[in-house]
């Protein structure tokens, strides 16, 4: 077991990708914190974590809100005595073509998606500096890379990510604490199984594999990045996006 005894905190962990993230570091032995903002999902995900005989605890956490991210940090040391692994994938879009987008549309994704990254880091860094060990794996997005119509607020909150894993990683790496971001490109989750049929199409047609990602390809791929199997590894912003963005 990779992760044997490792403390993993995941944000957005009650569903969709953040919960398949969660559900694979308990299998290789991690004990698992989820954070999310549906207290009902959020239960429902404990008890799947659960049964794969781990420690568990959950965490009602409004990511965007800085004193609820340090007092969660304070309650996961409290019971677990350390913070091993932080996992930021909390993340919310409200698309819109820039002409359109309500300036509370833009602020509510910045402040989820990157607020919310700089806001757990802060409060998970404290812990791991005195520990001299850690791994933190950011959520980026192929989107943050390339651009997307309709989504200048999205991807400027993925961009930033990125920008703010590479920082992260040169200010902590002499503690022996690696930061690295993942850009997912199309996945299928609740938030893209609503889009309409001729988007997805389109889509697909730009991915040389010719296929849509699922949650347990991201999830494989932050295993090995929390892993010692990374340990020469920080810094970096891994793709996994089946060729969409080369």
């Amino acid at each position: 077991m990779k992760l044997k005894d490792k403390v993993a905190v995941i944000t957005g962990g009650a569903r969709g990708i953040g919960k398949e993230i969660a559900m694979t570091l308990a299998r290789a032995g991690a004990h698992c914190v989820l954070c999310d903002v549906n207290e009902e999902e959020l239960r429902n995900a404990e008890k799947d974590i659960k049964k794969l005989d781990v420690s568990t605890m959950s965490a009602v956490l409004d990511v965007s809100d800085y004193a609820q991210c340090e007092d969660m940090a304070n309650k996961v040391v409290d019971k677990f005595k350390k913070l091993d692994i932080l996992i930021n994938n909390a993340g919310i879009t409200k698309d819109n073509l820039l002409l359109r987008m309500r300036p509370e549309d833009w602020d509510a994704v910045i402040s989820v998606n990157l607020k919310g990254c700089f806001n757990c880091t802060k409060a998970a860094i404290r812990v791991m500096l005195k520990q001299r060990a850690g791994r933190i794996v950011n959520l980026a997005s192929i989107i943050g890379l390339m651009g997307n119509a309709g989504q200048a607020n999205y991807a400027a909150s993925k961009a930033g990510i990125i920008g703010l894993t590479k920082s992260v990683a040169k200010e902590v790496a002499s503690r022996n604490i690696n930061v690295n971001a993942i850009a997912p490109g199309f996945i299928e989750t609740k938030m893209t199984q609503i889009l309409p049929e001729d988007v997805k199409t389109a889509m697909l047609k730009q991915i040389p594999l010719a296929r849509f990602g699922k949650p347990e390809d991201v999830a494989k791929l932050v295993l090995f990045l929390v892993s010692d199997e990374s340990s020469y590894i920080t810094g970096q912003v891994i793709q996994i996006d089946g060729g969409m963005l080369m």
